[in-house]
């Protein structure tokens, strides 16, 4: 599995508030490891929410028992959960800290797939589909019938989330699995990618390029191009 991750700040933030990580060695019992975690709260609060989530998870993950992706990657998610949760109420200017996180294992030839927040994952070969669902106020309205597919981009609520880390225990957790073929491209991206660049376009743009690390930083530059309103992170890998 070829792997590559970038994070920039984008074009219009002070600071980069998302955190990644990705390995295609082995972390703990699983073989692989890729996450996205979008922070939020105050300026050092949201730093601090997605790095020690990343940190918490990849701590837990090293010491675990368990052999299964999901299990495993349920554990770690609740074990940092609750650890930024214990942080944020150790210091006033942290209340209120919280981030998303989508993570992601291959093994045997299957994708095992977290996700809380709106961080994305997905899956492309011909086409791209979205894997993970967005806890969003707008995917809510969405799925309701509230709002329009074509409308919820431009939102004025499409920031606010239902779930995040850090917010209260136990936290609710997405799972999906998913059978690999071989080229298919994983992506894991914040939302300072899909709220700047199309899925359509994303997809051409992994399509045309010759490798994870110069599809990865196409996308960047992209975002960047069309506005870079937010933090922009991209964990891309290769079946």
């Amino acid at each position: 599995m070829k792997v590559y991750s970038v994070t920039d700040i984008g074009k219009r933030r002070a600071s980069n508030q998302d955190f990644i990580y990705a390995s295609d060695q082995p972390v703990g019992n699983l073989p692989n490891l890729m996450i996205v975690a979008d922070g939020m709260g105050g300026h050092n609060a949201g730093d601090l929410a997605s790095r020690y989530t990343v940190e918490s998870m990849i701590e837990y993950l090293g010491q675990a028992q368990e052999k299964r992706p999901i299990p495993l990657l349920s554990e770690a998610i609740h074990f940092a959960n609750d650890r930024v949760i214990e942080k944020a109420s150790t210091d006033k200017a942290l209340e209120g800290m919280g981030t998303t996180v989508v993570a992601a294992v291959v093994k045997d030839g299957y994708l095992y797939v977290a996700n809380v927040g709106d961080s994305r994952l997905y899956l492309m070969d011909q086409e791209i589909s979205q894997i993970t669902r967005d806890h969003s106020l707008v995917e809510e309205m969405v799925r309701m019938g509230e709002l329009q597919r074509k409308d919820a981009r431009s939102h004025p609520d499409k920031n606010v989330i239902t779930r995040a880390i850090g917010v209260k225990s136990p936290v609710r957790v997405d799972f999906f699995d998913v059978k690999l073929e071989p080229g298919d491209h994983i992506l894991l991206c914040s939302d300072g990618l899909t709220n700047m660049v199309e899925d359509e376009e994303i997809l051409q743009i992994v399509k045309k390029c010759h490798s994870p690390k110069e599809a990865a930083q196409h996308l960047v530059n992209e975002a960047n191009k069309n506005g870079g309103k937010d933090n922009i992170s991209v964990v891309l890998a290769e079946a």
